[in-house]
Formats: C-alpha cells, sequence, structure tokens
C-alpha cells in the first residue's frame, strides 16, 4: 500500500489512543444508540474507508462496563477517543466479509465495495472515532479517523421510526444487563411467520444444549424480528434463482455454492433500528444446506434444511458471537490464512508462535506439543493437533473432534467452552 502521511495531530490521537484506563459510562455517554455506517473497499492489495452516514435511536443496549476493552482482537477495531484527553472510551472488534473477499480470485481482478455497519453507545460530547483493519500478520493495513460531534444536525434521529414487528424468544433480564440476540427473519413471508417463530424456539434449545450456554442461559435475551419477504425462499445464482427477500441474501457467496450470506448490511441494520440487539442470527428460509459466521457482524443459517440446520447454527454462533475459528482443513488449500509468524487472534487456534497465550494451561502434564492422534475421534482430551483453520500444516486445533470442527460432535470441547464463557463474562460481568 501506499504510505499515507498523517497530520501531527492525527498522530498524536493515534497514539494517546492506546491509553486506556476504565471508563465511567454515565459520565461519558448517553443511553442513546450511535449508528455508523461504512464503505469497505479495494483489491486483493489495497484497502479504503470511508464514511457512509450517522444516525441516532434512543437506548443503549450493549456494554456498560469493559468499554475501553477488548475480549478479542478480531480483524479491525472501532476505538472512540477523547480528542482532549486522548483517554480511549469505548473499543470494539470485529471481521468482514469484505476481507474474506480479498482472499479471493476476485480480488485480483477487480476492486469492489462492502457495507459495514457498526453500533457505539452515543457520546455526550465530540470525540474521534478510529476505524482500522488489520492483516493475517495483524498489522495495520487501513485506518480511518473521523471526529464525531453528537450535536451534528446531519445525524439522523430515528428514535420515533415504527420498528419491525418482534417478539421474545426466551427474556433472562433487563436488555441492558443481558446479552441480547436477535433472530432475524430471512426469506420468510407473512403467511410463513409461524415457521420461522418455531424455529427460533428450536434454535435457543440447540444452543442451551451446549456448555456453556447451557449454565449461563439466564444471561441472555433471545427475541425474534419479523421483517417479511415479497417471496418465500433465497437466492441461489448458481440454480439461476434470484428471490426478493428482507435481507437480500444469496448462496454462492464468492462463488462458494454452500456459503450462505447478506451483503446488505444497512438493510439489515434498518430492520432492526428501535430494537433491543446486540448480535443477529439470521434464519434463512431455505431446504439447502449452508450458512456463514463473521465475528461481531452476523450468523446466517438455512433454517429450514432438513438436516444438521440446529447443528449448523451453533457452530456458526460459535464463530459470530465466540470468535471461535474452524478446525477443520483443506488438503490442497494455500497456507496463507494463518501465517507461521503470527498467533491467530481465534482462541481455539494456535501456530505455537506464542502457545503460552492459548490453552497451554489446559494440557495434562506430559502431553506432547505437537500431539499425535490416537484414534479415538470424539474423545474430548485437550492436546495440541495439526490441521485446523483450512490448512493441513502448521495450524492447530484443541481436539481431535469438537463443535467446530464436524456437526457430529454434540459439544464445544472444553478449550472453545472456556473462550465462550470467557465473552459471556466480559459482556456481563
Amino acid at each position: 500500500m501506499m504510505k499515507r502521511l498523517v497530520s501531527l495531530s492525527l498522530l498524536l490521537v493515534l497514539v494517546s489512543s492506546l491509553r486506556a484506563q476504565p471508563v465511567d459510562f454515565d459520565q461519558v455517554f448517553t443511553d442513546s444508540t450511535l449508528r455508523i455506517d461504512y464503505i469497505f473497499s479495494g483489491t486483493n492489495r489495497t484497502q479504503h474507508i470511508a464514511v457512509d452516514q450517522l444516525s441516532k435511536t434512543s437506548g443503549w443496549y450493549g456494554r456498560r462496563h469493559h468499554l475501553e476493552q477488548l475480549p478479542l482482537e478480531g480483524n479491525g477495531q472501532l476505538t472512540v477517543v477523547d480528542p482532549v484527553t486522548g483517554d480511549t472510551l469505548y473499543r470494539h472488534s470485529f471481521s468482514t466479509l469484505f476481507q474474506e473477499w480479498q482472499e479471493t480470485e476476485e480480488a485480483r481482478l477487480v476492486e469492489k465495495a462492502f457495507e459495514n455497519t457498526f453500533l457505539i453507545p452515543l457520546p455526550q460530547r465530540p470525540v474521534d472515532v478510529i476505524c482500522q483493519l488489520v492483516d493475517t500478520h495483524r498489522q495495520v493495513q487501513s485506518r480511518l479517523c473521523h471526529r464525531v460531534n453528537p450535536h451534528d444536525i446531519l445525524i439522523r434521529d430515528r428514535s420515533a421510526e415504527t420498528p419491525t414487528r418482534w417478539q421474545y424468544v426466551r427474556q433472562g433480564g433487563d436488555p441492558r444487563d443481558c446479552i441480547d440476540v436477535a433472530f432475524v427473519a430471512e426469506g420468510y413471508t407473512s403467511e410463513e411467520m409461524p415457521a420461522f417463530l418455531a424455529m427460533c424456539d428450536s434454535s435457543v434449545m440447540a444452543l442451551e444444549e451446549h456448555e456453556p450456554f447451557r449454565s449461563l442461559m439466564g444471561r441472555f435475551n433471545f427475541i425474534a424480528v419479523m421483517p417479511p419477504s415479497r417471496d418465500s425462499g433465497v437466492s441461489i445464482p448458481h440454480q439461476g434463482l434470484w428471490k426478493n427477500t428482507a435481507l437480500g441474501s444469496s448462496f454462492d457467496t464468492f462463488y462458494i455454492n454452500r456459503y450462505l450470506t447478506t451483503l446488505h448490511i444497512k438493510r439489515l441494520y434498518d430492520v432492526m433500528t428501535g430494537i433491543p440487539f446486540e448480535h443477529f442470527i439470521i434464519l434463512a428460509n431455505t431446504r439447502k444446506y449452508g450458512g456463514g459466521g463473521i465475528y461481531n457482524n452476523y450468523n446466517m443459517a438455512a433454517a429450514e434444511c432438513p438436516y444438521s440446520k440446529l447443528e449448523v447454527i451453533v457452530h456458526e454462533f460459535g464463530h459470530s458471537f465466540g470468535g471461535l475459528g474452524d478446525e477443520y482443513a483443506y488438503g490442497n488449500d494455500p497456507e496463507s490464512h494463518y501465517p507461521a509468524d503470527t498467533e491467530p487472534w481465534e482462541p481455539n487456534l494456535t501456530t505455537l508462535h506464542d502457545f503460552d497465550s492459548k490453552w497451554k494451561d489446559m494440557l495434562e502434564p506430559g502431553t506432547p506439543v505437537p500431539t499425535k492422534p490416537d484414534g479415538r475421534q470424539l474423545t474430548t482430551k485437550v492436546g495440541v493437533y495439526e490441521g485446523a483453520g483450512y490448512q493441513s500444516h502448521g495450524v492447530y486445533r484443541p481436539v481431535q473432534e469438537c463443535r467446530m470442527k464436524v456437526n457430529e460432535v454434540k459439544e464445544f470441547c472444553p478449550v472453545c467452552q472456556r473462550a465462550l464463557r470467557r465473552i459471556i463474562q466480559f459482556y456481563t460481568e
């Protein structure tokens, strides 16, 4: 990438943003939500970040503590900084479809743009918001710093808009204290909403069958959001099938047959205006197997697939909520996702570059590193098994088989369980 000149004032902001002190929510923010829409664009070698538009709504349903901390690094971060003191006021990490797309063959041939939307608590005073994206070496590749004045007349107030029809599926407590997960209907017509609601119930029960959700279910609220689609089902381009649906989702993302996503992120957040939520599970009305999960972005799964639909929902929630990596490998995949000189940020993957920061403390004494498979595929014995993160060599997983590797396993492995528990505690304690 071309080097960009950075003004002295901006450089001071970026350096000072590294200072993080405990933040009192009520002293800094209001009980409202600021929505920032960005456009991420580029090729396999370039990245550009641009602000699209800003809006606000009443009510903030995210965390009110650990504001200046990150539970996981992600592939990008959003940092809110006090321009006067340089203090970090709020941080959020995420991953994006745009960064996944940059690793595809298409990204070598054309420049594309992707929508991305993030929510932060509305500040009481002007702040600087820093949006940055990192590469597979966890090095910053692009960064945008922009000033946000909460009194800017061009920030659209959407508080009075009528929200999409929604209802609670399971309520653990006040939405300001719990983790609020929204099931969003995609490809369901108004007449088909009873089937969607039934699938919401089944999905909650499926999550509840897995630790640590089983033990900590009281810390979650689950709601069902029901935007009606004109057509029933979702688009399947390789079959020449295109549907008019609420979120415009489609199979064949990046020309991968079973990769089901939506690129219409602004439309998704429009649907959620005025509704208490923090995380998405999009249930797509299709019998075709597929889905996708992106950390702190969204989880989408085929809700009417006759097999493995609930398993896929749980697996993808491990990605979107817990930041867990895939533990399977492709034999012919180029080994570029997780370079050997960098430790993955995903808590259940390691390149052994910094294994001390992962699950080394969970190994039984004498466990060899790496660990050879013992032939008992469904054992939960923790080791360091080669083959994970789509790579056959150089990336390691905690157990031979886990919920993040195959659908047949009924539980998350001990390492994934601990990682999920830590995320839940981060949001609720």
